[in-house]
């Protein structure tokens, strides 16, 4: 964790960014993306520099040429030791000159790293610098630079804290899965060191840096295996965006929290074929945006074969099917109306799901899950592709609570060693009423035994294939779900109407005893 420390510099620097004229907080992660990745090239560059020291030969690597920047002849700015272009330099030096060394030479040499083949250097080609003040930038690299960055816990922290600014920030929240929800499906699916994640509407690749966190703590042998060490680095992790700000974010947020090479790369997910993709990857951890629909002709036509449609929501399932190989699993967020939607695609890609695949489970989540940004009612699909079919029952759950209050403020409801589906202390039955997520996994684990025995009245049940089917494919759980009547003793109208003539006698007797006394 962060200190509070850290916090409160972090927010008085959003808030000179503010000030300063930049208020998109986009546009100050991605100003401050650039300046750990100028950090992390320097560091880089240093152990080059201290394994040729101590072998005592010529280093192999360079990335800070030797000579001068800018190279070439017809150059309108004075040339500069490449050395100067270093972080360990430049953050010593005073603030105007800091400032005109990384505008004028940081950034274009920034945007010539081409010979670094990593997915962070791919994603800088088009590095823009904007931060508009010498003083303002001499505080970002003071801040930066009193982060320890061998900390992997620490730089990560760090950059969940500024991403979690995008979420509050209102506008920009639809890149942000609340994280509890995420550490849910990743516990759900259970990644192991052989899978091959992919996430096809990246944004800042939380799904995956949960999934690489969950690795680390469940398999640490990933670490210690050169062979498995070789594939978590550099073949595990796909995520595909088509917003490159959102590209060098995810890419950044993977790096900090300790994976070198991910694949993260430029891709607009259902106009693009997917030939290439095809049946690629394991596990499918996503939360796509299903709001909106596209024109048949911009629209993959691998993905219409499936399922002939314009809705956004149902094309993204779609495309997990095809990337999918046969045996992968997956565990993807989608709106309501997808569970019972009545057109003829709804209908059909969820025979699809049942009928040709294998549904496992439909996790109901509360409407007030994304919000301050989305108040649209959701839902976990969890399916296993197959080809053959092989869904036998559906497990349902009916998330109530997941930690946190459900209105716009999203307030906490336990003490944060409450929270979240996996939480560092037991819950009583109360708490649990507060929070769902921990109930949720433990009866995940009893899905093909204790659970087939639940009644329909319970918060979490079975339902055998053959009742889906016959509801048309429907898979929201009230469909399914019984709800418990108490049963109230009602008098009989004989009875009221004696009771009301007793009543009205006592009333006529009462005042003619007051007319009597008054008389």
């Amino acid at each position: 964790m962060i200190s509070g420390e850290i916090k409160s510099q972090i927010d008085k620097i959003w808030d000179s960014f503010w000030s300063g004229g930049i208020s998109n907080p986009l546009e100050v992660i991605e100003q401050i993306t650039y300046l750990l990745f100028l950090r992390r090239l320097d560091d880089l560059h240093t152990l080059e520099e201290n394994k040729a020291n101590r072998l005592k030969r010529p280093m192999e690597k360079r990335i800070f040429p030797e000579g001068e920047f800018p190279e070439g002849e017809h150059i309108n700015i004075k040339k500069r030791p490449y050395d100067d272009l270093r972080w360990s330099r430049f953050k010593h030096f005073a603030a105007p000159e800091m400032f005109a060394v990384v505008n004028d030479y940081v950034f274009p040499f920034l945007r010539t790293l081409g010979g670094d083949d990593s997915t962070y250097a791919h994603h800088m080609k088009d590095a823009r610098f904007t931060i508009p003040t010498p003083a303002l930038l001499s505080k970002v690299v003071d801040l930066l630079d009193s982060v320890p960055m061998e900390e992997r816990d620490t730089k990560g922290d760090l950059y969940e804290y500024m991403l979690d600014k995008l979420g509050s920030a209102g506008q920009n929240g639809q890149f942000r899965t609340p994280r509890h929800i995420i550490r849910l499906m990743v516990e759900l699916t259970a990644p192991s060191p052989g899978d091959v994640i992919c996430d096809p509407a990246s944004g800042t690749c939380g799904f995956l840096m949960v999934a690489n966190e969950y690795l680390r703590e469940h398999h640490p042998e990933i670490l210690r295996d050169a062979k498995l060490k070789e594939h978590f680095h550099h073949q595990m992790f796909h995520g595909f965006d088509f917003d490159s700000t959102m590209l060098r974010i995810g890419s950044m947020n993977m790096l900090l929290h300790g994976v070198e090479n991910p694949d993260v790369r430029y891709r607009d997910s259902l106009a693009q074929e997917h030939s290439i993709d095809e049946e690629s990857y394991t596990l499918v951890l996503a939360n796509p945006p299903f709001a909106g629909s596209l024109d048949y002709e911009n629209t993959a036509k691998d993905l219409l074969e499936i399922v002939k449609t314009k809705k956004t929501e149902l094309l993204f399932l779609a495309l997990f099917l095809r990337l999918l190989k046969p045996g992968g699993r997956a565990a993807v967020i989608v709106p309501d109306g997808v569970l019972f939607g009545s057109s003829k695609a709804h209908k059909e890609l969820r025979r699809l799901l049942v009928e040709e695949q294998k549904l496992d489970a439909v996790i109901s989540l509360p409407s007030g899950v994304f919000k301050p940004y989305a108040g649209v009612s959701t839902a976990i699909l969890l399916f296993t592709k197959t080809n053959s079919g092989g869904t036998d029952f559906v497990w349902f759950y009916d998330v109530d609570a997941d930690g946190l209050s459900l209105d716009d403020k999203r307030t906490p409801l336990l003490a944060e060693d409450k929270l979240g589906p996996v939480p560092a202390a037991q819950l009583t039955a109360e708490e649990h009423t507060k929070n769902n997520l921990p109930d949720v996994l433990a009866r995940w684990q009893l899905r093909n035994t204790t659970e087939r025995e639940r009644p329909r009245t319970a918060q979490s049940f079975c339902v055998p294939k053959t009742d889906i089917t016959a509801q048309g494919y429907d898979l929201s759980i009230n469909r399914y779900k019984e709800v418990v009547h108490e049963e109230v003793e009602h008098r009989t109208p004989k009875d009221i109407l004696a009771n009301l003539a007793k009543l009205e006698a006592e009333i006529q007797q009462g005042m003619k005893n007051l007319e009597g006394l008054l008389g």
